[in-house]
């Protein structure tokens, strides 16, 4: 079984155009989550790379707050990669010149989110039914940018419907540098198991690097993945929820103990209401707690109580008590 070294030695194991990542376990792209304040944890912890949020491939929504917020670079994020969504090629190739001259080191293109609002705007995995436009779309946008470009996407629309390899060729002709494979189809959204075969074939297929993504949440898991498919690195997602320190652990970091893990919540708070300000994050506070709070052990009425709490300092007191 293909162990993962130390982060110290995993540099040369993954590499996204000029980049060298930390290590090969990533933190995937959670609209709503992965924020600057959640990837810079999630980055101190030890994650070797991180995506920002989706970002809607619209110029009219370019100076919303929402956007803005969702293009923030996290501090000491080495490399700043910003992930786009839409079905028009010359739109996503306009959006990815301003991320690029915004500051971005690699844009990610999304081909997988399979919310519903999102696929019926003819982007996210609704275009896994459509390989031609996501070939039009990753070459206008590898045209119109000079940093990497990369892919996320599903195995397919539905389990009858798997097109992953003819779509991955697709993508990595087009210019793409860098592939992360759902082993779900649109279908299946975040239901069911994840299935690797799919994902096995498609790096069987390609010269690129492939990122497997969908239900990795232990190390064991992350290295059986790995032996399974022979991907170049694993993506965590919703398991990373309440626990940034999760791709770190996976990657080999030892797992923080209680107090370490309190101190985490109390920092990761901090940051954002610096970052919302106090009345948005009082709000965006409380699915994070949620979460966090599962991973320590509560139920859920804490976190019920804790979403009743409308103050910075209740919920820092409430929290308090929680810890002691």
């Amino acid at each position: 079984m293909r162990a993962f070294p130390n982060l110290e030695q995993c540099s040369t194991l993954l590499r996204i155009g000029p980049h060298l990542l930390a290590n090969p376990v990533l933190l995937a792209p959670m609209a709503g989550l992965t924020d600057a304040a959640f990837r810079k944890i999630a980055l101190d912890f030890g994650a070797g790379y991180a995506v920002c949020e989706m970002v809607n491939g619209k110029s009219d929504l370019w100076l919303t707050d929402k956007s803005r917020l969702r293009r923030q670079r996290a501090e000491g994020e080495r490399v700043n990669a910003r992930q786009i969504a839409g079905g028009d090629p010359s739109i996503m190739a306009e959006v990815a010149r301003r991320l690029e001259s915004d500051g971005a080191d690699v844009i990610d293109i999304n081909f997988g989110c399979p919310v519903k609002k999102v696929c019926r705007k003819a982007a996210g995995s609704a275009l896994m039914r459509q390989p031609e436009l996501i070939g039009r779309i990753v070459d206008a946008v590898v045209n119109g940018v000079s940093v990497p470009v990369t892919v996320k996407m599903r195995t397919g629309w539905a389990p009858d419907e798997r097109n992953a390899v003819e779509v991955a060729l697709i993508a990595e002709q087009a210019g793409a540098r860098a592939l992360v494979v759902h082993g779900r189809t649109r279908a299946c959204r975040f239901t069911g198991d994840a299935e690797y075969a799919t994902v096995a074939e498609v790096k069987r297929q390609l010269q690129i690097p492939v990122i497997a993504n969908g239900d990795i949440d232990t190390r064991a898991k992350a290295r059986w993945v790995m032996d399974t498919t022979g991907v170049d690195g694993v993506m965590i997602g919703r398991a990373a929820l309440g626990a940034p320190w999760l791709p770190g652990c996976v990657a080999g970091r030892p797992e923080p103990n209680l107090r370490t893990k309190w101190g985490t919540v109390f920092n990761h708070l901090e940051s954002i209401y610096t970052l919302y300000g106090i009345d948005q994050g009082v709000k965006i506070a409380r699915k994070h707690v949620r979460a966090y709070l599962v991973n320590l052990g509560f139920t859920g009425a804490e976190a019920r109580l804790f979403n009743q709490l409308t103050r910075i300092k209740e919920q820092q007191a409430y929290l308090g008590h929680l810890a002691a």
